[in-house]
Parts: C-alpha cells; structure tokens; sequence
C-alpha cells in the first residue's frame, strides 16, 4: 500500500522485504544491485606446520613437499669391485657388402616404387664400389637415486607405529628395479614413520566453512535481488519471497566435507621413500663422409657389433677406427664424473655399424650412382 507525502521511498520502507527477512532493505529503486564482498577465503593453511612432524632418527632433514632433495648412497663397507677390461679384438670382423648384395638391395629398392623397373638391378654392370662405414656407439648409465618426503593421508584406523623401534635408513630399505637400464620409479613407505595427527586444514572439525557463502549457507536471491518481489507485489517464485537461496555448492550447510582429511578428522602422517631409476644414454655417430646426415643415420638400428655389461666399464680398445676410441675414452670419464652422487646400478656399451656404399651401375648408356646402406 502507498503512502502519500513520501512516494516511492516511504513505501519500501513500509513494506516487509522477504518472509524470511523482515527489516532488509533491497538496493534503491532504479540504482544497479550492488554484489556482497567476496566471501573469505577458508581453505586453511596450504602447508602443514613443522610441529606437525616428528624428529626421527636418520631423517633429521626430511621435510614436507619433497625440498629434502636427494641423498648421496653410504660409504660401501667394501670396496667396489674393480671392471674387468673390455676384450681386446684386434679382428673386430667388420663386414663388407658384395656386388650380388648391392644387387639385392638395388632390386629389393626398385620393387617398392610402383613406377621403378628391375632391369637394371638384373642387367646393369656395375662399374665402381665404395664403401662408408659408418659406427654408433652408445654408452649407458643405469642408475638409482633417492629421497624422502613427508606425507600425508586421511586416517582410516592404519598402523600407528612411529618409535616402536628406530626406522631403517634410506639405503636400507629393499627395492628392485622393474628392468634395467629402464626409467622407472617407486614409492615406499618407510616403516617406524606413522604418526596420527589431527588435521591442520580444518583444525579436526572435518569440515570446513563454505567459502561460496561465507559459511551462512544461503546468499541473496540472484533474481529479486533480496526483495523477495519481482514486479510490484508478485512475490518471487525463485526464493518463495524469502529474498535468499540456498547455497549450491554446500547445499546450504554453510560448510564442506575437508578435501585433506576426508572428513575424518586426524591425518596419518609417515616418510615417504622416493626410489628413481633413471637411464642415462649417450650416442657418437662416426661418419665417414658418405655425405648423409647424421640425423638420418641415427635412425637406422644397423647391426649389433660389440656388448659389454658391467658395474663400471672400461673405454673400448683396440677399435679400428680411432675416433670411436677418442670417443669412449671421454664419454667414459664423463659419465663417471657426473653421476657420482647417485648409486651407479650398471653400465652398458654398444657399439652398431651401417656400412653405406656408392654404387656406380651402368645400364645401357646410362649411369646411375646410387648409395645403398
């Protein structure tokens, strides 16, 4: 009802804005609908307090998120064995290819073009030959690395069994690696680590509040904007007049369910043991100027010509080529100075040649040069 004198102002002070809300004024008439301020935001601290941890013997400068970094392997209690020399092979039996070959690989090249003909691989003359070995060596790393970290997860009733004895050391700790010279990695538990503790982001409520609706569990209607009246005396169908809405996203609870705890209150907290595999591979192509490039020749497999497995391998020798010597004496040296501060697993030598010919052919009148590999 209006009031004379005052107009629209006086009545909307008059009038009962929501069933639910006696006494809210909405936003001026005519004037936009001004947002609440932001809720807080209530996610709780990110990171657990260092009091949260206990001091375990053996783990002094573990911390939480994996900043511990790695840790060097313990003085053996033996010394390693000493690599036994690779086998010098003053005939390393570097295979040459023969003018029935280059035949074959002519004819085998010739039959999967669709428009190229055989005759010539059949019937040419063969006027020249000139081979280009071409060597790969490989020189492999295997080696396992570890650290450790403080970890976290919802208690469900698990073992609690922190200072029950004194926990193994880091390198104590068994662990196989799936395959060698493999990246691979693994995730222990460490036992005599498991604490409960209770939750540092919902402070063990197990809940947190919303921070949609700043834990009321409803917010203003978003279409009669708190009136709880859309036009005149309609009231609002969204809301049921009440001028507010439950809240989505809590269900109008006013809080959630902690992501961290599951609800459940107390964490189980424990050292977790970070065990990594790593590869480390390192190739030298020796080319012998047949004019292809390196990158092409990297992708052919070639034919396996010398292995050798070990702790710890010696350079290659005796090597016709003495590039290929040059370049295992440096990658060897390297390799056991830059992988010092991990726990070398195994070493792996492989030597693959490609031999590559130039192949003059005659056919008729008319040459062909052709580089077969």
């Amino acid at each position: 009802m209006l009031h004379s004198g005052v107009g629209c102002d006086k009545s909307h002070q008059d009038r009962t804005y929501g069933v639910a809300n006696p006494g809210y004024v909405p936003a001026a008439a005519g004037a936009p609908a001004m947002f609440a301020p932001p809720a807080a935001d209530f996610q709780g601290p990110s990171a657990p307090p260092a009091s949260m941890f206990d001091n375990m013997p053996g783990y002094e400068g573990t911390v939480a998120g994996g900043g511990g970094g790695y840790l060097p392997p313990p003085m053996p209690a033996y010394p390693a064995p000493q690599p036994t020399p690779g086998p010098e092979q003053p005939q390393w039996n570097i295979p040459s290819i023969s003018e029935d070959t280059a035949r074959e690989a002519f004819a085998l090249f010739a039959s999967s073009k669709c428009c190229y003909s055989s005759a010539p691989a059949k019937d040419g003359v063969i006027t020249g030959m000139e081979a280009f070995n071409t060597y790969r060596y490989r020189l492999e790393t295997f080696t396992e690395s570890r650290s450790t970290e403080w970890s976290h997860e919802p208690y469900n009733g698990q073992p609690v069994d922190a200072y029950a004895q004194s926990p193994p050391g880091p390198w104590d700790i068994p662990a196989q690696a799936p395959s060698f010279f493999m990246d691979s990695k693994q995730t222990i538990k460490v036992p005599y680590t498991s604490s409960m503790k209770g939750c540092h982001v919902c402070v063990g409520m197990g809940r947190k509040p919303c921070k949609d609706c700043a834990g009321a569990g409803n917010k203003v209607c978003w279409v009669c904007n708190g009136s709880g009246y859309r036009h005149g005396e309609d009231r609002c169908h969204h809301c049921n007049g009440r001028g507010r809405e439950n809240c989505s996203h809590c269900h109008g609870q006013g809080s959630k369910q902690c992501d961290t705890c599951r609800g459940k209150q107390q964490l189980l907290v424990y050292i977790n043991l970070t065990v990594k595999w790593t590869n480390h591979s390192e190739d030298y192509v020796v080319e012998q100027s047949s004019g292809l490039q390196l990158d092409n020749l990297s992708k052919v497999s070639g034919k396996e010509l010398f292995r050798d497995s070990q702790c710890m391998v010696y350079p290659v020798m005796g090597f016709p080529d003495p590039v290929v010597v040059n370049a295992s004496q440096r990658l060897v040296n390297e390799h056991q100075g830059r992988y010092s501060q991990s726990s070398r697993i195994l070493q792996q030598v492989l030597i693959r040649y490609t031999v590559i010919i130039f192949c003059r052919w005659q056919w008729w009148k008319k040459y062909l040069d052709l580089l077969l590999r």
